[in-house]
């Protein structure tokens, strides 16, 4: 059997394995990344459907100051009626309150709570939550994803970059043990 069938043989088991090391951990810390990011919209749209069952306004509980949700990363609350229709905001996108799209609101209804990405424009993703208020209202917070999917990013093309390196090392190992084996039996013969 020629040296690099062996050797192939050898490595393939292994190049199998470093690439389910790599991609379960890519996928690990890209959901770890994603699912903080929901993390101050749920404390944010708790408290404010808590706080409008306590007689709360919506205005309050939107707050202020407006965020551009185009450039900012801070987190913004949006109030909507039992009808849909927005009844208070803190955030803005071309001098206009974002909507989420059709059926965000009653699946926060139906469920309680509801978390969704929606990309309201190109180049715009939000995570948002929403939580429903008793009398049909729902609180809707959310925060732009461009930091944590640069970040998501950068970490995919470092994940990328290890399990080529493993890949290539391994072989390289693989190959590097034969010919020492194969010298080995050279002298062991002579």
């Amino acid at each position: 059997m020629p040296r690099w069938f062996r050797v192939l043989g050898l490595w393939l088991p292994v190049a199998v394995a470093v690439s389910a090391a790599c991609g379960i951990t890519y996928l690990g810390v890209q959901q770890s990344y994603r699912s903080n990011l929901n993390d101050p919209q749920v404390q944010l749209a708790e408290d404010g459907a808590a706080r409008l069952d306590a007689g709360a306004t919506p205005a309050s509980v939107a707050g202020s100051p407006t965020v551009d949700i185009r450039e900012s990363l801070a987190p913004f609350v949006l109030v909507f009626g039992a009808d849909d229709s927005p009844i208070a905001s803190s955030a803005t996108l071309d001098n206009t309150s974002p909507s989420p799209p059709s059926g965000v609101l009653d699946a926060a209804r139906k469920a309680g709570v509801n978390k969704v990405t929606w990309q309201p424009e190109r180049g715009v993703r939000i995570a948002s939550v929403s939580v429903a208020v008793k009398d049909g209202r729902v609180v809707l917070a959310g925060r732009n994803m461009r930091e944590v999917e640069a970040r998501i990013d950068r970490f995919g093309q470092l994940a990328l970059l290890a399990w080529f390196a493993a890949l290539v090392g391994t072989l390289l190992t693989g190959l590097l043990v034969e010919r020492a084996a194969a010298r080995l039996k050279r002298t062991e013969v002579a």
